[in-house]
């Protein structure tokens, strides 16, 4: 499609090529670009002519430096800069008069065509895709659901006990719950393998630590008893030498452990931070807890079939470029969590391949709830945001000074201003389509294991 610019008085002229409709990719564009030589070489002298003026070079005076030696320093810098200068002017005045949402930078390429009076460029680029979001009226989105009361705090008390349990020695069999000490050798073929021998190596038996039918061999034996047995290797064990192999280990129970859990007095609450050890603060405080991480957990999965349900119902394309900027910021988090971990991360390979997906996923949800918002005017409101920093400080010992720290610089709040941003599209979206609330076991929302 050519533009009105052909018919002015300019020498500079655009047009959209037609590879545009052909290209595989549906956000791909092209412009081809057109600079007359006379007006570059025009825009090319006056440059030189500026910097003539304040030159300073040896056996000249200031400004006195003929036109041929600044040409001949400086002219190829002067006409890089000046096409760079007209072809970024070209483009953006084309991009705004057509009116594209250009996402990422374009890519020069020289043109195809020939001419003694103009220069010729090509610009691929993509542009951002138009979103229409879909009526969401008539889709149904399950709200897990479930209240705190004294089951879920008695629960949470049960688990913190077993996590300060400690074990005795006791001189009988080995059973299910017992910390065990042992010896062991395992052989293949009457040859040791590796990975396949441990001294004093302890472990509970049914956490499912070591394989089940190890602990099976273990369960039943007395401290101070040696036995043999043979054992087959599931078929999908990760190594690949003993996957399916049957192997004989020779094993002694050097120990037996009986697990002790602590009482729940005022020791027990003192551990978990209650200073004077009453147990009735103790309950108040694990309650208090719990219902702000319920209440986190309940908002996460609700948050999660309410993203899942719009990237359902709204298929779009997504820019490369935007893809490729995210996969990076994603490898960049990757880096710092395993640096923070203590890893050595610098040689370490980071494949883009392992981020592509969730880095699609996230540049697609990100557009289309930017198109919510917009359209719907959800953006974060102070009070909301101010309401989210105040609930994350309060599982710190100085809540106000938490809240403090936030608000001493603007970039801190990035975070919760896009959780107050999602959770108004959260809440739109549940006003707009049919919730069915479900109740949810405590166990399961917690990731406890049964």
């Amino acid at each position: 499609m050519e533009t009105n610019a052909a018919n002015t008085d300019t020498d500079v002229v655009a047009e959209t090529g037609a590879a545009a409709e052909a290209a595989v990719n549906p956000l791909e564009r092209r412009l081809d670009l057109s600079i007359a030589l006379a007006d570059l070489d025009k825009e090319v002298d006056q440059r030189l002519k500026r910097l003539g003026k304040n030159m300073k070079m040896s056996g000249f005076r200031p400004g006195k430096v003929p036109a041929s030696i600044i040409r001949q320093q400086y002219g190829d810098q002067a006409r890089q800069e000046a096409l760079s200068e007209a072809l970024g002017s070209l483009f953006s005045e084309e991009v705004t008069k057509q009116q594209l949402r250009v996402a990422g930078s374009p890519k020069i390429e020289n043109g195809s065509g020939e001419s003694t009076t103009h220069l010729q460029f090509s610009a691929v680029f993509e542009v951002f895709p138009e979103i229409v979001v879909k009526d969401v009226s008539a889709m149904e989105v399950e709200r897990p659901v479930l209240d705190v009361g004294p089951t879920e705090v008695d629960g949470t008390i049960e688990i913190l006990r077993k996590q300060r349990v400690r074990y005795e020695p006791v001189d009988r069999a080995a059973a299910s719950g017992d910390r065990v000490s042992i010896d062991f050798l395992g052989k293949k073929d009457g040859v040791p393998f590796q990975g396949g021998e441990g001294k004093d190596y302890q472990f509970v038996l049914g956490e499912g630590k070591m394989l089940a039918d190890f602990e099976s061999a273990v369960i039943g034996t007395p401290a101070g008893e040696s036995k043999s047995f043979e054992m087959t290797f599931p078929s999908e064990y990760f190594s690949k030498e003993l996957a399916g192999q049957t192997v004989s280990f020779a094993i002694t129970v050097k120990e037996v452990g009986d697990p002790v859990l602590p009482e729940v007095d005022a020791d027990f609450a003192k551990g978990l931070g209650v200073e004077d050890g009453d147990l009735v603060k103790m309950r108040a405080e694990i309650e208090g807890n719990l219902k702000r991480e319920v209440k986190k957990r309940l908002q996460a999965k609700i948050t999660s079939q309410v993203m899942d349900s719009l990237l359902e119902a709204n298929p779009i394309a997504v820019p490369g470029t935007l893809v490729d900027r995210e996969i990076e910021r994603l490898q960049d988090l990757a880096r710092q969590d395993m640096e923070q971990r203590g890893m050595k991360v610098k040689d370490l390979p980071m494949q883009r391949e392992w981020f592509v997906d969730q880095a699609t996923r996230r540049v697609r949800l990100g557009l289309v709830l930017a198109e919510i918002v917009k359209n719907n005017e959800l953006q974060a409101k102070p009070e909301k945001v101010r309401a989210l920093v105040e609930e994350a400080a309060q599982s710190y010992e100085h809540p106000e000074e938490v809240v403090r720290w936030y608000y001493a610089q603007r970039e801190r709040l990035g975070d919760f201003e896009s959780a107050a941003i999602e959770a108004n599209v959260v809440d739109w979206m549940l006003a707009s389509v049919k919730v069915v609330d479900k109740p949810v076991a405590f166990g399961e929302l917690m990731g406890q294991s049964s």
